[in-house]
């Protein structure tokens, strides 16, 4: 798939690679044994290492080491036995040491692949460049004070890996695609939360255009992009503008830019340094960092099922679509529930449920799966009632309208009101034969050959009898009863 911008001198298409930063889960930070935890009081999670007062030295954290291998390995990437750790130099109010030790030309994980899921069905796979830790920075907060900029290094230190992807990405779509795939697959894999809205999974988007088939453009960064949806939107309205620079006889400059979401527009922030603007060189205190296939394959046995191989056991097992499939993967909590629904269940049916019924109310209330008033097993017993003939389909949609607003057991909710299906062949006569009664014109229409007549009179039947009657049975003694 191709997004092509048409500009006054013809098409262009977009070039994307993005650079995500997540925030490892870990109790301690990436050199220091300073607190993590989102939200407290501000400079409260502060070691001396974080605020780099003078003797201090790092102590790699293990714990963060073997989250960003067993990130490495989900991303299907070569894991390097050995790294280095390498002072990145630049000054910011909120970088206490005036460098962010990080890593440069070795880096712990290379090259590897993530699989986007299409909205039609489709895949595309986009290759990873690499993943680096590194530290995180403070916070400056330039709001708090008329005349005074405020400094929290709560931050400072917190364990980042930078997932770096090659320029595959050729349209916002699969740039979020991209985005909810690689967030899917650090929350199965417990490396990293995902939660843009705290800043723990951070995203530049380097975008560029081109005439289709020619060489790379010159790109420019979008710095620090905190959700999905403002990720797409700054790829289309960057590539939009630089278009525009392009046609008007301008040159594109490569720099980092920011979003500004309420005015739909980047605008330039600094001019992009290269690599050597940062004088990297490796970091004195840190010996490289150097590991054995043995530490590798330990890790590689921790590894849960991935959202591409839940996928595909889906498809496989409960006859699923790659759309439904897709779906239902697309975030841990939603695959764990759709499991205990269609275990021992017709797969699809228990998809249809999840998908359609279940996940349409929780969208209209904004509720996440989380907080599902509907359990699990209560919209399992639902399907049970269905396939056993207790309901209809029609009644079990009353029914799960009552689950939705009281969280109840659909049993009993079935009991309490009355709502078994009449499946009692004599009481479905009584309602038949009262309906041919009143309508002698209609059933000599449909004998004369108006079939779709037919299901007027299973509609005059489920009404008589509450939308209890079984629809099967009604269908079937209807015919036998009208045209013999």
């Amino acid at each position: 798939m191709t997004y092509v911008i048409e500009g006054s001198t013809g098409p262009w298409e977009i070039v994307v690679g993005l650079e995500v930063h997540c925030q490892v889960i870990s109790e301690s930070k990436l050199f220091s044994g300073a607190s993590t935890k989102f939200g407290n009081d501000p400079n409260t999670n502060v070691s001396l290492v974080d605020a780099a007062m003078p003797g201090m030295l790092p102590v790699v954290n293990a714990a963060c080491v073997r989250q960003a291998v067993k990130t490495g390995l989900g991303l299907k990437a070569k894991i390097n036995k050995e790294s280095v750790f390498a002072r990145k130099n630049y000054f910011y109010a909120d970088l206490p040491q005036g460098y962010q030790i990080s890593q440069f030309d070795k880096p712990i994980v290379g090259e590897g692949t993530i699989i986007l899921d299409m909205p039609d069905g489709s895949t595309k796979a986009v290759g990873i460049e690499r993943l680096h830790l590194e530290q995180d920075a403070g916070k400056s907060m330039h709001d708090q004070d008329p005349k005074y900029s405020h400094i929290d290094l709560n931050r400072s230190g917190v364990a980042l890996m930078e997932i770096v992807s090659m320029p595959d990405i050729r349209t916002p779509e699969e740039a979020g695609a991209y985005l909810t795939k690689l967030r899917a697959i650090v929350r199965y894999l417990g490396t990293c939360d995902g939660n843009m809205n705290e800043g723990s999974m951070r995203c530049d988007a380097n975008v560029s255009v081109r005439r289709p088939g020619e060489p790379f453009g010159t790109r420019c960064e979008i710095k620090n992009v905190n959700s999905i949806r403002f990720v797409m939107q700054a790829i289309e309205i960057e590539a939009k503008r630089q278009v525009e620079v392009i046609e008007g006889g301008g040159e594109i400059v490569q720099e980092t830019r920011l979003y500004d979401q309420r005015l739909g527009e980047t605008r330039s922030m600094r001019s992009k340094e290269m690599a050597h603007d940062y004088r990297y060189f490796p970091d004195p205190d840190l010996l490289p960092l150097v590991f054995d296939d043995a530490f590798i394959s330990e890790i590689e046995k921790e590894l849960p099922e991935l959202p591409d191989e839940k996928k595909a056991r889906f498809m496989r097992e409960n006859g699923l679509s790659a759309y439904d499939a897709g779906v239902l993967v697309a975030e841990k909590e939603k695959a764990d529930y759709y499991e205990v629904v269609a275990k021992g269940r017709d797969g699809k049916l228990a998809a249809n449920w999840v998908i359609t019924n279940l996940f349409g109310a929780l969208n209209k209330a904004e509720v996440g799966i989380a907080d599902s008033p509907v359990s699990a097993e209560n919209l399992g017993k639902l399907i049970d009632l269905i396939s056993d003939d207790t309901i209809s389909g029609r009644i079990a949609k009353d029914v799960f309208e009552i689950m939705i607003e009281t969280g109840g057991d659909p049993e009993k909710i079935v009991e309490e009101k009355g709502l078994k299906q009449i499946t009692d062949t004599g009481a479905i006569e009584t309602a038949i034969d009262e309906v041919i009664a009143a309508n002698p014109d209609k059933v000599e229409e449909i004998r004369a050959g108006k079939d779709k007549m037919l299901g007027w009179f299973v509609g005059q039947v489920m009404k008589s009898t509450g939308g209890k009657a079984n629809p099967g049975m009604v269908n079937k003694m209807l015919r036998d009863k009208i045209l013999g």
